[in-house]
């Protein structure tokens, strides 16, 4: 597998791809499951916890985390079966607002995430290889197979990050 080139996304998503060097995504994928787990079992007692006014809490931000692998893996299933329809974007703060993922325990939302990106890793590793480079086109911007699948790592290792230094989890 190789990284994704510039043009196969749009120079939006760079500050998410760009935290992703690795070149064999796949097992990568299936590893942020257990980088999820680990980081977020420090984060009993934090759950309810945002670290300034208006930012998410813990809960919510993992609830954000699913939401976005999971429209990130649609994205994938409807390039990967070449269908051309332009998928719309959508409106992440929005989601976390109708969300419930603040009143569900953490250990659950934490769960949910590794069943979605288990089935998005089972997707992504029946794709045919040449398939990877397939595009499609959501929130009007062109972006391939192989780049979303290093957005969705990128977007998580993003995530992690803040956990770690923004709520000292």
């Amino acid at each position: 597998m190789t990284r994704p080139a510039a043009s196969e996304h749009h120079e939006y998503f760079s500050r998410y791809i760009d935290l992703v060097p690795e070149s064999d995504i796949l097992p990568l994928l299936e590893k942020q499951i257990a980088e999820v787990r680990g980081l977020v079992a420090r984060a009993r007692g934090k759950e309810q916890f945002a670290y300034a006014a208006g930012k998410w809490t813990v809960r919510e931000v993992m609830g954000h985390v699913t939401d976005t692998e999971r429209v990130f893996g649609y994205r994938a299933l409807v390039f990967g079966r070449h269908d051309a329809t332009e998928l719309p974007g959508f409106d992440e703060n929005a989601y976390a607002a109708n969300s419930r993922a603040g009143d569900i325990p953490l250990a659950n939302l934490v769960e949910e995430f590794a069943l979605v990106r288990g089935g998005n890793v089972r997707l992504l590793g029946a794709l045919p290889p040449d398939t990877w480079s397939s595009t499609g086109v959501a929130n009007h911007r062109t972006i391939s197979i192989r780049a979303l699948s290093y957005l969705m790592a990128g977007h998580v290792r993003h995530h992690l990050n803040g956990l770690s230094r923004d709520y000292v989890i």
